[in-house]
């Protein structure tokens, strides 16, 4: 009896002092970030809030992405045109699980797809996180990446590396430019693949990389042109310089794989096949 009196107290006291006495956040808002492109207007602001899903901005701490950052980091990869003059990409960045991966959804956003943007992400060292991007209208969202960067540093308190920004932005530009000549889908997958061999195999020179290049094409069916084969080249040549989380990039490339329709798909098909013809022949006897 006294030593549950005793807990009691403990507890009672605990809650006076406000002192958390369980494993629990008691502001969880702190793990939901917003990061808004400075150039919005009020109805813009309201428009991609809309399609971010945030009711209560409150809920979420709030940063700014200026043009001028968005410069910063694309301006090697894109004309100043394309980039603009406004920053309107707007995301929301929410930390998951362990092992929960990078989920990433869109909307208004033409040029970037949700696995380029995935991709370039990983590369980045984000892992855990739920990410979703918007623009006010239909957007290229080459610059979000920018903003999912700068939220993830406020929200884990840890900076990127300049390396690993540079390369995960080359990757988000290197993939779009090869989707052009060979489909989104298969831009994704080669990517990953051949990321996913450079980081295991721990690959640096030049001639190993190529071979990965034509190894991942070959085992995909997909046609390279060289010009193409060289940007994937260049893009990987940065990349094997970091220090890649090897798990998560295999997951990152199953979960491609298997969005696409991968092995698992097709031998799904195939069992479906045979069942339907076992099943047919039940019914004749």
């Amino acid at each position: 009896m006294k030593r549950i009196l005793s807990k009691i107290l403990a507890f009672s006291l605990c809650l006076m002092m406000a002192v958390p006495c369980m494993n629990v956040r008691a502001d969880s808002t702190q793990e939901k970030y917003l990061a808004l492109g400075a150039n919005l207007s009020s109805s813009e602001r309201k428009k991609v809030l809309d399609l971010l899903g945030v009711d209560d901005v409150s809920e979420y701490q709030v940063i700014k992405v200026t043009n001028q950052e968005e410069h910063e980091y694309l301006d090697e990869y894109l004309s100043k045109s394309v980039i603009g003059s406004r920053a309107l990409s707007s995301v929301t960045v929410e930390q998951t699980g362990d092992g929960s991966g990078v989920n990433v959804s869109t909307e208004n956003i033409t040029y970037c797809t949700s696995g380029m943007y995935r991709n370039a992400l990983v590369t980045a060292g984000i892992k855990n996180a739920d990410v979703k991007v918007a623009g006010p209208f239909k957007i290229s969202g080459t610059a979000a990446l920018v903003g999912v960067m700068k939220a993830y540093e406020e929200m884990t308190g840890k900076e990127i590396p300049e390396e690993s920004k540079d390369a995960a932005t080359d990757e988000l530009i290197t993939t779009g430019e090869v989707a052009e000549n060979i489909g989104s889908e298969d831009a994704e997958k080669l990517i990953a693949d051949v990321k996913q061999k450079v980081a295991e195999e721990n690959l640096t020179s030049p001639e190993e990389i190529k071979q990965a290049i034509e190894d991942s094409a070959k085992d995909l069916e997909i046609h390279l042109s060289d010009e193409d084969r060289q940007k994937i080249q260049s893009l990987m040549d940065k990349i094997s310089d970091l220090d890649l989380n090897v798990d998560q990039l295999k997951e990152q490339a199953k979960a491609i794989y298997d969005k696409l329709g991968g092995a698992d798909g097709i031998l799904d098909k195939i069992s479906q096949w045979f069942q339907g013809i076992i099943d047919w022949f039940s019914n004749l006897f």
